[in-house]
């Protein structure tokens, strides 16, 4: 049995997709050990005084779709009067225990494989700031962030996973660091071959960004090494904070094609390898 408590304040302020983006986030914890969701529990945080409790409804209807989809069974829950709402999950799930995946497994010639793309942060700002228009946001990025990470991680388990992770507050660089240190290797990352959501470098490009960006950069900062000319906007997005990103794979070289075309043919709409692992001193090298 493993138990994971996850929960977000709203990346955006439909009540619906944030109930939604909430629960795949709080889920896609159990996914990326490689276990199955079983229950969950509500955790809200709720100013009932100063907003409507429709907005709660409509919250709640969001995750409580989410976790049908995932086929657990939502058990309960517990709210709290906040000044601001939040809400997400305690989830539940079963795992055999000599099969539990983490990101510590990592070896010299398994490729690493994304299965989102990068750049929710800054476009979550860019909506609040108003140089984004929410629809150009709800058309290109939600329904990934939406997506749950299940279909992935059950397409990799058939492979020979070494390794895995759900790519989230800590961006591409701070996540591809912990499975750096947990393995003991270096982590290649190809920067040409990330995926980025629509408009997330132009909206770097037009000044804006996240309140995690630097916190992030000054994390991997010691461990990382960029050998690639990258303007300073470009650079941002290996710091892009995510919410609801998809898995990290670690798997042998030799199976990556394969896993890719098994990820692509279970729906999963993106599947990339966007770098390596190797060995040499523990640490990120972007190319």
């Amino acid at each position: 049995m493993i138990n994971t408590v996850d929960f977000i304040t709203p990346p955006v302020d439909d009540p619906y997709w944030f109930g939604l983006i909430s629960a795949a986030n709080s889920i896609s914890d159990i996914y990326s050990m490689g276990g199955k969701p079983l229950t969950a529990l509500n955790v809200v945080m709720f100013p009932a005084k100063h907003l409507d409790m429709g907005m709660l409804k409509d919250i709640l209807r969001g995750g409580h779709d989410k976790v049908v989809e995932a086929g657990a069974c939502l058990v309960g829950g517990h709210t709290v009067d906040d000044e601001e709402p939040k809400y997400g999950l305690c989830v539940s799930g079963v795992i055999h225990p000599d099969r539990i995946i983490t990101n510590a497994g990592g070896k010299p010639g398994d490729a690493l494989i994304l299965t989102k793309p990068i750049g929710s942060g800054v476009l979550f700002n860019a909506v609040r700031s108003r140089k984004l228009p929410f629809q150009d946001l709800e058309r290109d990025t939600l329904p990934s962030l939406a997506a749950l990470n299940g279909p992935a991680m059950e397409t990799a388990l058939n492979f020979d996973l070494h390794a895995a992770t759900d790519v989230t507050g800590f961006g591409i660089a701070g996540h591809s660091l912990e499975m750096a240190v947990g393995s003991g290797k270096k982590v290649v990352l190809y920067y040409d071959r990330l995926p980025f959501y629509n408009d997330a470098l132009r909206m770097y490009q037009k000044g804006e960004t996240t309140g995690s960006n630097q916190a992030n950069r000054k994390l991997v900062a010691e461990k990382m090494t960029i050998k690639k000319f990258l303007a300073s906007q470009a650079e941002e997005l290996l710091y892009d904070p995510q919410t609801s990103g998809g898995l990290l794979l670690a798997v042998p070289d030799s199976q990556t094609d394969e896993l890719i075309a098994a990820l692509l043919a279970a729906d999963v709409q993106t599947a990339v390898q966007i770098g390596h692992i190797e060995a040499g001193p523990t640490g990120i090298m972007v190319i």
